[in-house]
């Protein structure tokens, strides 16, 4: 396989639901190395996205692959994607050594080894039942547990979304950890920007059940600017510029715009944006009720 397969591309990738598009329209590229965020207000796809790259979903219209493969096409396909979702599924009634037993019977690439140190590291028994620890422990006995398949790419839908700050704290710790070994793509769906700014180099911006943003965060951040100028008329900044928001008051104008070159107007000053502004910008109609999911501490999907 080339180097330069990209880890997920989707083209025209869709889900309907009766007369519901739950993904519409869906084109997007997620290069092979990169963590990347996954991030919309509630409904937007992100859940149907990372079900349909698994395979526990089958799409309406467009393809999606998986390193250059068709999601969940036979056993080796599997053995290269892992899965965390965010209820973080584990069996209460087995013990921490039960489930790394049963990884071991079920993964031909199992590495039980780093599972165990992660966890020895984390202060979590192997011999207690699974039931019996804290969200945070669970939640990082699905991952030690992803992470010893030692997939190419791993899949995270809102697996800290219940968790106490700490306990994400950790969680997107050990996450990095294992990124920074090498080799593993990652996906990480999360209402939270802080936690997508800690670990994520790359943006997918869902919302109205399309893709609005997807690309390098930096470079994404690079291009978009807040103008703020006078109360007067737009027309030349929207003919030459994408305008994603506008606010006006009395006497000012403020808007966020992905630049297409410079602006050439004196009357307006420029600025860089933040993460979390720009994505809300991008929610549109959404952005309102999705600012208290955005930036509380666990907020639910």
């Amino acid at each position: 396989m080339s180097s330069t397969t990209a880890a997920i591309e989707a083209h025209g990738l869709g889900k309907r639901y009766g007369h519901r598009w739950a993904l519409a329209d869906c084109t997007l590229t997620i290069p092979t190395g990169h963590v990347a965020g996954l991030v919309g207000p509630n409904g937007a796809g992100k859940t149907t996205l990372i079900s349909l790259a698994t395979g526990m979903l089958a799409p309406t219209t467009g393809t999606v692959e998986v390193l250059g493969g068709a999601p969940a096409d036979g056993p080796d396909q599997l053995a290269r994607v892992g899965y965390v979702a965010q209820n973080t599924p584990t069996y209460a009634a087995l013990s921490v050594a039960d489930h790394l037993r049963l990884g071991a019977h079920m993964n031909p690439r199992w590495d039980g080894d780093s599972a165990r140190d992660r966890l020895s590291r984390l202060n979590i028994p192997l011999d207690a039942a699974v039931g019996t620890l804290s969200g945070g422990q669970r939640a990082q006995v699905a991952l030690a547990l992803t992470l010893a398949k030692r997939p190419k790419v791993l899949l995270l839908d809102e697996p800290v979304a219940a968790l106490d700050p700490l306990a994400r704290r950790h969680f997107l710790g050990t996450l990095a950890d294992a990124v920074a070994e090498g080799g593993l793509t990652v996906v990480l769906s999360s209402h939270l920007v802080a936690d997508l700014e800690r670990v994520c180099d790359h943006l997918i911006l869902l919302a109205s059940s399309r893709v609005q943003l997807c690309g390098d965060i930096d470079a994404l951040l690079a291009e978009h600017r807040v103008l703020v100028g006078p109360r007067k008329d737009t027309t030349a900044i929207e003919r030459d510029h994408t305008v994603v928001q506008t606010e006006r008051t009395a006497r000012q104008t403020t808007m966020l715009v992905r630049l297409n070159g410079p602006v050439a107007d004196p009357d307006w000053e420029a600025a860089d944006v933040g993460l979390e502004d720009m994505v809300l910008a991008y929610m549109g109609a959404d952005a309102a009720p999705a600012i208290a999911e955005l930036t509380a501490v666990g907020g639910q999907r």
